[in-house]
């Protein structure tokens, strides 16, 4: 109804919500849905960065769940942000969230891919998005298996395939796609 278009939306662990809404509009970004409960769940808070890039703040109930294993099949095993300057985006979550730079690639024409580390393990990378793509996002790849195979899948669920699949550095094979409702996803696999 306002013009919002199918997107994946991911959500940062924090001790206080409703700390972290504050300091997240300290720093330039803004809060989208004020915190609010969910019973038995937990708080969250919809935010977004200072180039209106969407993720939620969430502290659960009860203990924390375990963390999943990045590689497993099924779980998000990268996350990328093409954002609007992705040397202030990476300083924007860093400073907010503790992540810590790690090396940064030239891809040329593309620029520069910032890798970002959580809790000293190596957890996705940021960038300035392509002038080709309409605005900034978060792009999630889950873990598969393979990448021929997987791309298959979403195209027979309805899906399409928009990129791969293709070798990223560390070997690994990855495929971007479109879901049934035009959300944009990436897959990673250990094989082609």
């Amino acid at each position: 109804k306002m013009g919002a278009r199918p997107s994946w939306i991911g959500s940062i662990g924090v001790d206080d919500v409703d700390a972290y809404a504050q300091k997240v509009k300290a720093a330039g970004g803004s809060i989208r849905r004020e915190p609010s409960d969910i019973p038995n769940v937990g708080r969250f808070a919809v935010a977004a960065d200072p180039h209106g890039v969407g993720f939620i703040l969430f502290k659960g109930q009860g203990e924390p769940q375990p963390a999943a294993n990045p590689g497993q099949t099924g779980h998000i095993g990268w996350r990328e942000l093409h954002a609007g300057d992705g040397v202030a985006a990476l300083d924007f979550y860093a400073n907010l969230f503790g992540w810590t730079k790690g090396d940064a690639m030239d891809m040329g024409p593309a620029g520069l891919y910032h890798i970002f580390n959580i809790e000293g393990v190596m957890a996705g990378g940021i960038m300035t998005k392509m002038p080709e793509e309409p605005m900034p996002h978060w792009l999630y790849y889950v873990s598969v298996d393979a990448a021929d195979a997987a791309a298959e899948r979403v195209k027979s669920a309805g899906g399409q395939v928009v990129y791969g699949p293709a070798q990223v550095p560390g070997g690994q094979w990855m495929v971007q796609a479109l879901d049934s409702q035009g959300a944009m996803f990436g897959m990673l696999a250990p094989e082609r």
